[in-house]
């Protein structure tokens, strides 16, 4: 959902609270920092996805010598589920939605999760989230658990995601052959990871021939 479906502005959000701490020249390094820090700590045992940020957020802060003020991290959190869809998502994802049946696994708090799903303008089997799961993408049991709950095999479905490092790879580790890759240019593209690439949602109905 986020990145793909949502645009998932968390880099402008962060930009907007520490922009007035920042040194300059510092701003660029922290703001890729603060996404990498994200990847990092999800990768351990499940944390709230509040925390998940604000560690981040504090490491990207340490790391670049920036100031870290405790109550930054929540004003990007609670901005969140106000953040719509990509201009390109509505009306295809109608449209899809009427031959297929949808399926979100988010990294999403739950308490977000069904907010931003409703902004997106189209009905969906299933919401799921590392909350549930008690795993964040790209670990393998966040995937593994909507399977389970879906009760169906990897083979059997189609994973769109703008994400080779949080979704792509681990969906074709697990034995997703169907996977789309739609760049939105914010990670390079990796072939071995995806079946397809388009650059916009409506380019997942043409593969899908609808």
């Amino acid at each position: 959902m986020y990145g793909t479906l949502t645009d998932f502005a968390i880099g402008p959000a962060a930009e907007e609270v520490i922009k007035d701490v920042a040194p300059p020249g510092t701003l660029d390094t922290f703001l890729h920092r603060f996404g990498c820090y994200q990847l990092d700590e999800g990768m351990g045992e499940w944390r709230p996805y509040d925390e998940v940020i604000s560690r981040a957020f504090e490491r990207a802060c340490r790391s670049t010598g920036i100031e870290f003020r405790p109550g930054d991290p929540a004003k990007i959190f609670a901005a969140i589920p106000e953040w719509g869809p990509h201009p390109d998502v509505p009306e295809p994802l109608a449209e899809l939605a009427e031959h297929f049946p949808l399926v979100i696994l988010s990294n999403a708090a739950d308490s977000h999760a069904e907010q931003n799903a409703a902004r997106l303008g189209a009905p969906f089997h299933a919401v799921y989230t590392a909350e549930m799961a008690r795993a964040y993408k790209p670990r393998l049991r966040a995937f593994e658990f909507m399977y389970e709950q879906l009760g169906c095999r990897p083979e059997e479905t189609m994973h769109v995601s703008s994400s080779p490092r949080y979704d792509l790879q681990s969906a074709t580790d697990l034995g997703v052959r169907e996977t789309v890759y739609l760049n939105r240019g914010s990670e390079p593209s990796a072939p071995f990871y995806h079946a397809y690439e388009v650059t916009s949602l409506a380019g997942v109905a043409e593969v899908l021939g609808i």
